[in-house]
């Protein structure tokens, strides 16, 4: 840990004061400080891949100069000739610098460089003894002086907090930490086009809400000073792209942000990326077969395979994916028969074996899931779809047509991680009011995540929604999963953290 805080150190230090004066006498030589008309010509990675395969002849025979601008990662200095590599957005390219090449004076700029400075560098390209591409500089800037110095031990920092909270050192000397957020980008993009190669329409809906519906959570709360009017922060987008089907949008999807003022753990952030799409005329059941071709389409343009290694298991996402009802699940995985845990009596019998708490004033249907994921839920590597959801847990979805005890739903696992919720729409208004009237007995009572009665969309179902049926999947912990992450802080540019004291 003192490794640890003297990385972290904000108090200077002999390092810092050396790299100032090195920034100051360059002043004083007349260079400037933060110059901003520097204009690179290629990026690390189209060098590569425009010149990384040329013979030794044909590379000596390209003409045009290059010219590249990036963050000097590690020099090695051999009197009046050098090795640096440069980084920039497409990776590490190595610079050779030499006195005879640079004149004295820019050779002598070169020298009063440091690990971390960010320069402009321009030469023509050769392949060395070793066979690495190599920039031969025939010119350098200094664009920003790096006053602080790069840590050699960042990686394995004990306090893994450290590299969270900067995250922008995390980025600049772990590439594989760029890669994960390069991955991220992929995958989102992959998503909308997913989507919107199906007909899907991209819309956007308040994130300030009066009324915070849509899921069972506990909402942020803000205040409007104008309108002197209490907000909320959205918990789900649910309701509002319910209404779209209201007004005529048939498919509708929206890739953004959620909130909710919840614990933090490996798995939950309070602000969380989601995309929820709906679609009329469907049901459950058919976003079941467009879940799974989401997930092969992303996993075979993003590594070519359905294959995915994740947190020690090869999960493989070839379909049809496993269907089993929660009672299944519990059975299959808490080595009871199904019909034992049928009954009020016998589920709390078998909680108690387990040794879960018992509430008497619990409802059968919130028991069986909370043993559900006591027991099932992390034995759920290969994708599982769990369905048989009790209707006291799903006050939005439509009962099932053979059992009113339980609603057309199913959940998403893999790796032991819910992924995606989905379900059969309840469109019919008298009955979303009565629900939402039982939920607002459960928050009287205490429930602080239960929904809220929302008079204006109960009107918008009086005006008619078609049958349809909508999923949220939960993008960080796709991320998580495409990018073998153990931890959604792994996979969010900058997660929530305690401040520093």
């Amino acid at each position: 840990m003192a490794d640890d805080k003297q990385i972290l150190t904000e108090d200077g230090g002999e390092q810092i004061e050396v790299r100032r004066q090195k920034l100051a006498k360059l002043k004083q030589d007349g260079y400037a400080a933060y110059p901003n008309d520097f204009k690179p010509t290629h990026a690390s990675l189209e060098v590569a891949s425009r010149f990384g395969a040329l013979s030794d002849t044909a590379l000596g025979e390209v003409s045009s100069e290059v010219r590249l601008a990036g963050r000097i990662m590690g020099i090695r200095s051999f009197g009046k000739a050098s090795f640096f590599h440069l980084q920039d957005r497409g990776g590490r390219l190595q610079v050779y610098a030499r006195q005879d090449r640079l004149g004295e004076e820019g050779y002598r700029l070169f020298q009063a460089l440091d690990v971390g400075d960010i320069v402009g560098v321009w030469g023509h390209l050769f392949r060395t003894k070793t066979k690495e591409l190599t920039l031969e500089a025939r010119g350098l800037r200094l664009l920003t002086k790096c006053l602080r110095p790069l840590p050699e031990k960042w990686h394995g920092l004990a306090d893994v907090e450290a590299r969270y909270r900067q995250r922008y050192v995390d980025l600049m000397v772990n590439p594989e930490v760029r890669e994960v957020f390069v991955k991220r980008s992929r995958i989102i993009r992959l998503l909308r086009r997913f989507f919107e190669d199906r007909g899907f329409l991209e819309v956007e809906t308040p994130m300030m809400q009066i009324i915070a519906g849509g899921a069972a959570a506990r909402p942020f709360v803000t205040h409007h000073n104008t309108l002197d009017l209490e907000l909320h922060l959205r918990v789900a987008p649910e309701l509002f792209l319910k209404r779209l089907l209201v007004g005529g949008f048939e498919k509708v999807f929206e890739l953004n942000r959620s909130f909710r003022n919840e614990g933090i753990s490996v798995r939950h952030n309070p602000e969380f990326t989601m995309v929820e799409f709906y679609q009329a005329y469907a049901t459950f059941e058919d976003l079941m077969t467009l879940t799974e071709e989401l997930f092969v389409s992303v996993a075979r343009d993003l590594m070519g395979s359905v294959t995915v290694s994740s947190e020690g298991h090869v999960v493989d996402l070839t379909p049809p994916w496993r269907r089993l009802t929660l009672r299944g699940a519990i059975a299959l995985h808490g080595g009871v028969d199904e019909a034992a845990i049928s009954t009020m009596e016998g589920l709390q019998s078998f909680a108690r074996q387990k040794g879960l708490p018992i509430d008497g004033a619990t409802a059968y249907g919130n028991l069986l899931v909370e043993v559900f994921e006591a027991v099932a839920e992390s034995q759920l590597i290969q994708p599982t779809f769990t369905t048989g959801y009790p209707i006291e847990v799903s006050p939005l979805a439509r009962k099932n047509d053979q059992n009113p005890a339980i609603v057309d739903r199913f959940e998403l696992y893999i790796g032991g991680r819910e992924l995606a919720n989905a379900f059969s729409e309840l469109n019919d208004p008298a009955d979303q009011k009565h629900r939402f009237l039982q939920q607002m007995t459960a928050k009287i009572a205490g429930d602080e995540t239960a929904n809220p009665i929302d008079d204006d969309y109960v009107r918008a179902l009086e005006y008619g929604m078609p049958p349809a049926a909508g999923e949220g999947i939960g993008i960080d912990r796709l991320i998580m999963f495409f990018t073998d992450s153990p931890s959604i802080r792994d996979v969010i540019l900058f997660p929530l953290l305690r401040p520093q004291r």
